[in-house]
């Protein structure tokens, strides 16, 4: 499985004309754990989104190549991005209170998202969704599977979002700031939990944060965005010897145990970030 991104912009109309959110972005995703940071309006979500045509009907895409796995997502039809919506690419958004329905029990939206891409009877979605929540460390699988959403913490509906996107075992896992409405012990645990799970089955992951440190640590590649723009990219290893203004900045906003500080820097920001420029 390969994502190609080149070029791409995405654009909103405003009474004063098109706002572009997203402009010329480029890059690929691979057998890799790829993290996608920056500052909240950066395009991060907008750029993931695009690839599984998740937009708005307002949003004007336009791309030298969007690509899943070599099928042209800006030319697919609607039949073709279902074969990989869920089934092929999987996404976990941010806070599941919103994402899940909230009148139908957890284990039946993990059965519906099993028996929609596997085709089975009934009592087998049923099986499987109870392994599905065993499989994500839920203690409980029945209880938990007759319960509604309201009915769940955020870690445990978190869990019930991560089972039900593994259930059609997708090639490449979206994970849309997955932890950022838990708490830090939960986020910890949901984090670890995804990372079995994508070196189990082997997936790729597009994991979008605003967290650096975790990005550094559980990713393999990162892209840093700044105002639609990709402003750097470099190994999640290499993340603290960032070059561009921008990252570095990010950086040195970061508390720290190590050597507190008194007051946290601030960001100066330079116009010329805006076109792309150091």
């Amino acid at each position: 499985m390969k994502v190609e991104i080149a070029n791409l912009s995405i654009a909103f109309p405003t009474p004063r004309g098109p706002s572009l959110a997203v402009r010329g972005v480029s890059l690929t995703v691979g057998s890799e754990k790829l993290g996608i940071v920056g500052e909240s309006g950066s395009g991060k979500s907008l750029t993931a989104r695009s690839l599984l045509k998740l937009l708005p009907p307002e949003a004007r895409v336009t791309a030298d190549r969007l690509a899943f796995d070599g099928i042209d997502v800006l030319t697919a039809t609607e039949r073709q991005m279902r074969s990989i919506r869920g089934k092929r690419a999987g996404l976990i958004l941010q806070d599941p209170k919103f994402s899940l329905n909230p009148v139908m029990t957890a284990g039946e939206q993990i059965a519906e998202a099993w028996r929609l891409h596997r085709k089975t009877s009934r009592r087998e979605a049923r099986e499987a969704t109870l392994d599905l929540l065993a499989q994500v460390q839920i203690r409980d699988p029945a209880r938990v599977a007759g319960a509604y959403p309201h009915e769940l913490s955020g870690g445990m509906g978190q869990r019930v979002m991560i089972a039900m996107m593994m259930a059609p075992d997708p090639e490449l896992l979206i994970a849309d700031e997955p932890t950022s409405a838990l708490d830090a012990t939960v986020q910890a645990e949901i984090l670890r939990l995804m990372e079995d799970l994508v070196s189990r089955r082997g997936m790729s992951l597009i994991l979008i944060s605003h967290d650096l440190p975790l990005v550094s640590h559980f990713c393999d590649r990162v892209v840093v965005m700044y105002a639609g723009r990709v402003v750097e990219e470099l190994r999640a290893a290499s993340l603290a010897r960032a070059e561009h203004p921008y990252t570095r900045g990010l950086l040195a906003c970061l508390p720290t145990l190590s050597h507190p500080q008194q007051r946290l820097a601030t960001m100066t920001r330079d116009p010329a970030w805006m076109d792309g420029s150091s």
